[in-house]
């Protein structure tokens, strides 16, 4: 397979996003001071698919997740973005070639509107966010957008709404809305069904699904019908290795797979259906 990153592509045409790889690492390492949190990982991440990174606790996931948006710097190893060399550049960097990364815990301002986390993050975007001097009024140019954003997450009805007042499943909506405002080519979701409910999952996942049909989305999720249910390729990491990767049905009858997750999880694993 090659990465050359090609940037030009139709959505329909499958042949070639097979061919198109728009993350790429290899040989990624992860040490502090002796003990290898990330072993030798090499990831290719489809561009327009849905790629999930699962694996048992301590498995290094969000430390690749951190590597990747490099707020941390990996020890050996090089990571590819659209066929160029990215894994000595700064975090700011990585964000404006349209890597964006949302947080397991909730990263929105909690005493905005719903309206205005979003406005803020087209401000970012614009490159406007500290222009305190100017009046408010300056950012209504900014609403019609946002209301777009709100209205493609299911939100148009809680625009006015003190953010910290809404459901929490709402708010990871709303995190999606503001990493979209940034206009992100490759979304990296960092848990994002963590703490949910059923109603919230299905409705996040089905969201996830919705905000993929133009955009790469790379997520750790450890919801196995989640990630049953919406994505295109797994990676399993064990002890900061690769241990497989490929389509659900054939990472989840892998005998080592299984043999990592051991128990319960094993079992939500082979029978998602049944989480």
């Amino acid at each position: 397979m090659t990465c050359a990153g090609q940037r030009c592509y139709h959505p329909d045409d499958k042949s070639l996003m097979a061919e198109d790889c728009i993350l790429e690492t290899t040989g990624l390492v992860k040490e502090f001071r002796g003990f290898v949190a990330v072993n030798g990982v090499d990831l290719k991440v489809k561009r327009g698919h849905i790629h999930a990174l699962i694996g048992p606790n301590g498995a290094g996931k969000t430390t690749c997740f951190n590597l990747l948006t490099k707020f941390l710097e990996p020890t050996r190893g090089t990571i590819r973005f659209n066929g160029i060399d990215i894994t000595r550049e700064t975090p700011e960097k990585i964000a404006r070639r349209g890597i964006v990364r949302s947080f397991q815990i909730s990263a929105v301002f909690p005493h905005l509107t719903v309206l205005e986390n979003v406005r803020l993050a087209l401000q970012r975007k614009l490159g406007t966010s500290f222009h305190f001097w100017k009046s408010e009024r300056t950012l209504d140019v900014l609403n019609d957008r946002a209301m777009e954003l709100l209205t493609s997450v299911g939100l148009e009805s809680y625009a006015g709404m003190i953010t910290v007042e809404m459901p929490y499943g709402r708010k990871r909506a709303l995190e999606i809305a503001t990493t979209l405002a940034l206009d992100p080519e490759l979304m990296l979701l960092d848990e994002p069904t963590q703490g949910m409910g059923h109603e919230d999952v299905a409705r996040v996942m089905e969201l996830i699904k919705k905000v993929s049909a133009n955009r790469t989305i790379l997520m750790v999720e450890h919801n196995m019908k989640v990630v049953a249910g919406i994505s295109d390729t797994l990676t399993v990491l064990a002890r900061g290795s690769v241990l497989a990767e490929g389509p659900y049905a054939e990472v989840a009858a892998n005998p080592l797979v299984i043999e990592a997750y051991m128990g319960s999880e094993a079992g939500e694993l082979a029978s998602p259906a049944g989480h």
